[in-house]
C-alpha cells in the first residue's frame, strides 16, 4: 500500500527511490522474512536458507551501501532519501532492516576516518561487493554491560576500575583482545568483520574504551550459537569470542581520548535509524489493520463502518506520521552535523519504538482472533515490535541519559552547529 507523505518538496528522483524500495521490501524482504521466522536460529544462517539469496539480491542492488558517499563507491544519498529507503526497509521487516544496515558498519566507519588505508583495505571491496560475502557487526554488548556504557557525560561513565568482558592490551605495534562480547551482537555470527568497542585502559572505566576494525578471521577470534529469541527472528545475533587476537595498531581507529564523542555520534545515527525502522513497522501494522477492517464482515457490515474501529484506525495512522516526523527530523539533523546532538534521537527512537508497539497491539485487537494467528502478518510486528525497547539502547535507560544530556547541554547554540562539509 503506497502512502501519502506530506512533504510536497520529494523530487523525482525520491519518488522513484520510494517506490524501488517498497517494491523490493514487497517481494523480497517481507517473504524472506516470513520465511525465516518459521526457522530455528540454526536454519536461519545454514547453507540454503533464504537469507543469503536476501542479501544477496540487497548487494545487486546497492542497499548494503546506502550509507556510503558516492566518493567511496556508496550511493550516495542525503539524510532524507537515507530515510525514505528505510523506512520501506522497516516496513517489510525490522530484522532483516537492521541485518542489512550493520553489514555496512566496518566500511561505512572506515570511510569517515579519512584514512586512505582503512578505506582501500574496507570501504571500496565492499561496495563494489555484489554476493553478500562481507558483512560486519557491531560489537558492543557484553554478558555483564549493555545500555550502561552510553551513559557519556556522566559521572559512572569515568569511574576507575570498572572491568568489562572484553579487554585489549598493549604489545609493541600489536593489541591483544581477550574476552566476549553478548549474545546480543546484530550479524554476530555471519560476521566477516567487526566494530569492537573493548577496554584498552581499565582505569578510565566505560571512558577507557577504543574502537577496532577487525577482519573476524584473525587467530583466536571466533563465534558463539546464534541466539533463540520471540521477536526480530529474522535478525541473526550470537556471541563472540576473542582468545589472545593479535590485531595491528592501524586497526585502532579510536581511543579513550576521542571514545565518549565518537561514541554520542555513533548514538546519534543509530537512534535515528532505529526510529526510522520503527516507522517503517507502525505503519505496516497501520495498512495491515485498515486492510483487514475495510474487508471484514462483522455485525452485517464491514467493521470500517463501525464508529469505535474509525477512531482506533485513525490513531493508529496519527503514530505513523508522528514517527515519521521524528524519525526524519532526527535523520536530518544528525546526518548532517558531526559529533551529532544524540538527544534528539534518543527522543526519535524513544518515540518510535513505543509507538510502533502500541500499532502492532492495536492491529492484533482489531483482528480478533485472526490477529494472534501465524497466519496474519501483525502477530509478528507485535513480537518485532518489542524487542525495539530494548534494541540499541534501553528505552528507560536511554531517557535517563537524554535528561541528563539536557540538563547540561539545552538549548544548543545555533551559532556553534558542527555542521559537516563546514
Amino acid at each position: 500500500m503506497d502512502y501519502f507523505d506530506v512533504n510536497l518538496d520529494l523530487t523525482e528522483e525520491d519518488l522513484a527511490l520510494k517506490a524501488a524500495a517498497n517494491q523490493f521490501a514487497r517481494e523480497v524482504i517481507r517473504p524472506t522474512a516470513k520465511a525465516l521466522d518459521d526457522m530455528t536460529p540454526e536454519e536461519v544462517i545454514a547453507d540454503g536458507s533464504p537469507l543469503w539469496p536476501f542479501l544477496k539480491k540487497s548487494y545487486e542492488l546497492g542497499y548494503h551501501k546506502m550509507l556510503i558517499p558516492e566518493a567511496f563507491g556508496g550511493m550516495g544519498l542525503n539524510p532524507l532519501q537515507i530515510h525514505i529507503v528505510m523506512e520501506e526497509m522497516g516496513w517489510g521487516s525490522f530484522g532483516l532492516a537492521v541485518q542489512l544496515a550493520v553489514c555496512s558498519f566496518v566500511p561505512y566507519t572506515a570511510a569517515f576516518t579519512g584514512n586512505e588505508e582503512l578505506i582501500k583495505e574496507f570501504t571500496i571491496p565492499y561496495c563494489a561487493c555484489t554476493d553478500g560475502s562481507i558483512r560486519s557487526c557491531w560489537g558492543g554488548t557484553e554478558p555483564d554491560h549493555g545500555s550502561d556504557n552510553i551513559g557519556m557525560g556522566e559521572a559512572f561513565f569515568h569511574k576507575p576500575n570498572v572491568r568489562t568482558n572484553c579487554l585489549a592490551r598493549r604489545d609493541g605495534d600489536e593489541w591483544v583482545v581477550n574476552g566476549q562480547k553478548a549474545a546480543w551482537v546484530s550479524g554476530g555470527t555471519i560476521s566477516t568483520h567487526c566494530q569492537l568497542h573493548v577496554q584498552t585502559d581499565p582505569d578510565l572505566g566505560f571512558a577507557g574504551f577504543s574502537i577496532f576494525l577487525i577482519p573476524m578471521d584473525l587467530p583466536g577470534c571466533s563465534k558463539g550459537k546464534p541466539l533463540n529469541k520471540i521477536g526480530q527472528r529474522d535478525l541473526n545475533q550470537g556471541e563472540l569470542f576473542f582468545e589472545d587476537v593479535r590485531v595491528p595498531d592501524k586497526y585502532r581507529i579510536i581511543g579513550p581520548d576521542m571514545y565518549g564523542m565518537m561514541e554520542e555520534g555513533i548514538l546519534a545515527l543509530a537512534n535515528a535509524w532505529m526510529a526510522t525502522w520503527a516507522t517503517g513497522l507502525a505503519r505496516a501494522a497501520y495498512e495491515e489493520a485498515l486492510t483487514y477492517c475495510k474487508e471484514r464482515v462483522q455485525g452485517g457490515r464491514p467493521l470500517a463502518e463501525h464508529y469505535s474501529i474509525k477512531q482506533r484506525i485513525f490513531e493508529m495512522f496519527a503514530r505513523v506520521e508522528t514517527c515519521r516526523a521524528l524519525s526524519r527530523a532526527a535523520i536530518n539533523l544528525n546526518m548532517n552535523i558531526a559529533p551529532g546532538f544524540p538527544e534528539y534521537s534518543m527522543a526519535a527512537k524513544i518515540t518510535a519504538t513505543r509507538l510502533c508497539l502500541e500499532n502492532a497491539s492495536d492491529a492484533i485487537q482489531l483482528l480478533g482472533g485472526n490477529g494472534l494467528s501465524k497466519e496474519y502478518l501483525p502477530e509478528k510486528l507485535f513480537r518485532d515490535a518489542r524487542a525495539t525497547l530494548i534494541e540499541d539502547g534501553n528505552n528507560e535507560v536511554l531517557a535517563r541519559h537524554g535528561g541528563h544530556t539536557l540538563f547540561e547541554c539545552y538549548p544548543r547554540p545555533r551559532d556553534t552547529i558542527p555542521r559537516i562539509g563546514g
